[in-house]
């Protein structure tokens, strides 16, 4: 069964900022919490990323891969084994995402 990230997903940039979704789901539930899509907004806060002396912080995850056989609302689902960048308000990719819990179970109206 696959494990699919939703509201409650606890994930981090590499250098510990913590990853704040906003969904646009309101259908699709995983272990009580809004099933997370590759098209939705994952915004960083508190990374304490540093380039030479100059701060360089994750700002936003980029999914590049998700679920090939589940759509929630029309697009891919984001499992525990999507790929999300870590990227600086540059554009710069600083890493993948960590993520560290997500729940299992799916329910849909």
């Amino acid at each position: 069964m696959a494990q699919f990230l939703n509201m409650s997903s606890v994930m981090m940039c590499p250098h510990g900022g913590q990853v704040n979704p906003v969904t646009q789901n309101a259908r699709a539930q995983a272990g009580g919490g809004f099933i997370l899509r590759m098209s939705d907004t994952f915004l960083i806060a508190g990374c304490p990323f540093v380039l030479g002396a100059a701060p360089h912080p994750c700002m936003r995850v980029q999914w590049v891969s998700a679920s090939a056989s589940t759509k929630v609302t029309g697009d891919s689902a984001l499992t525990m084994q999507s790929v999300g960048l870590c990227m600086a308000a540059d554009g710069a990719p600083q890493g993948t995402v960590l993520i560290n819990s997500t729940q299992a179970q799916v329910s849909g109206t």
